[in-house]
């Protein structure tokens, strides 16, 4: 599995830099933001280092489709009831702050800080 050794999120993966964790198997990591936007609000990041949606191919179909699986049982398990949202930035011109694929799932009580 390709890692970048200067990404945080390959570190958070690797348990160099701790994360409040609410989900970790052998391809995926789950952790809470560190400045939500909403009352809940997780990452989903793979452990592969894939820089953002302009280098996702067709071997990565299923990994997607685990990433949005996870992100509906997370926001279940977390208690959101009554709707989330999905937001994947791509490059610097899509609002993408650090470059590592990864999904935001944001759900709770509205008004939330952003978005």
């Amino acid at each position: 599995m390709h890692s970048d050794p200067n990404c945080i999120f390959c570190k958070i993966a690797a348990g160099q830099i701790p994360a409040r964790k609410v989900h970790e198997d052998d391809e995926l990591i789950a952790f809470h933001d560190i400045a939500p936007w909403a009352p809940v609000h997780v990452l989903i990041v793979p452990k592969e280092h894939i820089g953002s949606m302009m280098e996702v191919t067709e071997a990565h179909e299923a990994l997607l489709g685990r990433m949005m699986v996870l992100s509906v049982k997370l926001m279940r398990e977390l208690g959101v009831t009554n709707g989330y949202r999905h937001v994947i930035n791509t490059g610097a011109d899509g609002g993408q702050e650090v470059p590592h694929l990864h999904l935001h799932a944001m759900g709770g009580p509205r008004p939330w800080n952003k978005g």
